[in-house]
């Protein structure tokens, strides 16, 4: 399952971390958010060095759907309610500055990444919710109108469209960007202690650690761990579809979102909490949903992508914690993960480089408001419940009746255990619980995975680290067999 980005774009390989090394500013995470901050810092005259757990643009950034936009949603309206006027202006102030701040790159940097102009719709049932979201848009200043009609074959009360935003090839962009900056590939950070970054093979003594890894993996302080969780969702690549002008995205659960790419439609949908995949999968429901509307098309690529959900509903961008005023972190980018790390790239610059921005003070990570207590809440009392899953849940399924090329948590031996059986019958235990914060991994059919549903740590089939806030694997349970 590859994106259509990652199928015709390569990035050089880089070096690891190797021995002491020393710079103004130690970046971790060569995702989108990571190299965009680098570049900005380098810029500004800043020495930056980037450490990534493995390559440039290989977690989040090569499944995105690509899409540059301030259309975040059905998001102002309740900004302006929850946050106030003034802080629901300077989210989408500093979305839509992030957007001409890629036209400008682009441009000074002579990147060639498919950079289209398209307008951004949100569609869905209730015209009335789809109104006030176009009437607050309008009134914080941002290119939105209501539309009537749709070009979409589900049905929908109408639409809020928003002008002049963009879609890009970001593999093509990223490449462009990283050739300027020093990276350190295949270097997973291990420990951060004041301004020390360790890995395996290295260490990078810093003056100042930007986080823009995804997920901090530094529980304490900060616990983002509790303020926020993450979610998977689905894409498919359609040859023969019907071409659809814009980029869309539905409300409500399992909507469908549509984003043309050259000939292609990238048709996607079937959002989750990670760790919390059926056994029948969401690319089969995606899939019958394809066929549905465009019988006709052709499947040429399938991925999904994974997004943090902060409690409150904006991404968490600034200073880690009070305790660490020369760490900083780059996080809950939720479905607009492109935008976002524009948006944090211009914020953590400013921060570094002592200059004020007046977009900064919404997405201050030390902020707890009333907006924020149910969605923490919420997340407290999830990962509780996944806790005592692990301690009292006793599996009902049998290793024998686990079919071939799937997994699943059973009792072997009197121990309960993640197993996976390959399609030659044997059994290949794990540990089941998650050495983050020690919730039971699910497994998930789609992707052969085994995935944390409280912080959304995501393991292979064999219990290897695929990706974080677990900084290792599960770990291959002693049982055999």
């Amino acid at each position: 399952m590859e994106s259509i980005w990652a199928k015709d774009c390569e990035i050089p390989e880089r070096e690891p971390l190797r021995g002491d090394k020393r710079t103004q500013v130690a970046v971790i995470g060569a995702g989108m958010a990571g190299i965009l901050s680098a570049y900005a810092l380098q810029q500004a005259g800043c020495e930056t060095v980037v450490v990534e757990a493995d390559r440039i643009a290989g977690g989040q950034t090569r499944n995105t759907t690509a899409k540059i936009t301030s259309q975040h949603g059905l998001i102002y309206h309740r900004l302006v309610k929850s946050l106030g006027r003034e802080k629901a202006r300077q989210y989408a102030m500093a979305n839509e500055a992030a957007l001409r701040e890629y036209r400008r790159i682009i441009e000074a940097e002579s990147i060639a990444c498919d950079l289209e102009e398209r307008s951004a719709c949100v569609y869905g049932p209730d015209r009335g919710v789809l109104e006030a979201e176009a009437e607050a848009a309008i009134g914080l200043g941002l290119p939105a109108s209501f539309a009537q009609e749709t070009p979409l074959p589900v049905p929908a009360a109408g639409a809020v469209c928003f002008a002049r935003q963009a879609q890009f090839h970001p593999l093509k962009f990223i490449r462009a960007l990283s050739e300027k900056l020093c990276v350190y590939e295949r270097s997973r950070v291990l420990r951060v202690e004041d301004g020390l970054v360790e890995t395996a093979q290295g260490r990078l003594r810093a003056e100042e650690i930007v986080f823009a890894c995804h997920y901090p993996f530094v529980n304490f302080p900060g616990m983002y761990f509790a303020r926020m969780h993450q979610e998977r969702s689905y894409v498919l690549a359609l040859a023969g579809a019907q071409r659809i002008d814009g980029m869309w995205v539905g409300t409500g659960e399992n909507s469908l979102s549509f984003r043309a790419c050259g000939e292609l439609l990238l048709f996607g949908s079937e959002s989750h909490r990670s760790g919390e995949n059926p056994a029948g999968g969401r690319y089969a429901a995606l899939r019958r949903l394809a066929r549905e509307y465009y019988p006709d098309s052709r499947e040429v690529a399938c991925w999904s992508a994974q997004d943090c959900m902060p409690a409150d509903g904006v991404p968490y961008i600034g200073r880690y914690a009070a305790a660490r005023p020369h760490w900083y972190v780059a996080t809950g980018f939720q479905k607009w993960g492109m935008s976002s790390s524009m948006v944090s790239a211009m914020l953590i610059r400013d921060l570094i480089c002592g200059e004020e921005n007046g977009c900064a003070p919404v997405f201050d990570p030390q902020r707890f408001g009333a907006a924020a207590l149910p969605g923490v809440l919420s997340e407290s009392a999830h990962a509780a419940r996944q806790l005592g899953r692990l301690i009292f849940r006793i599996p009902k399924e049998t290793a024998a009746a686990i079919p071939r090329g799937h997994g699943g948590v059973v009792l072997l031996k009197g121990k309960k255990l993640g197993v996976y059986k390959d399609e030659d019958g044997a059994l290949h235990p794990v540990d089941i619980r998650c050495p983050h914060l020690g919730c039971e991994l699910r497994w998930n059919p789609d992707e052969q995975s085994w995935d944390c549903p409280c912080h959304g740590s995501r393991f292979d089939r064999l219990g290897r680290l695929l990706s974080g806030p677990a900084q290792t694997g599960t770990g291959r349970s002693n049982e055999k067999s």
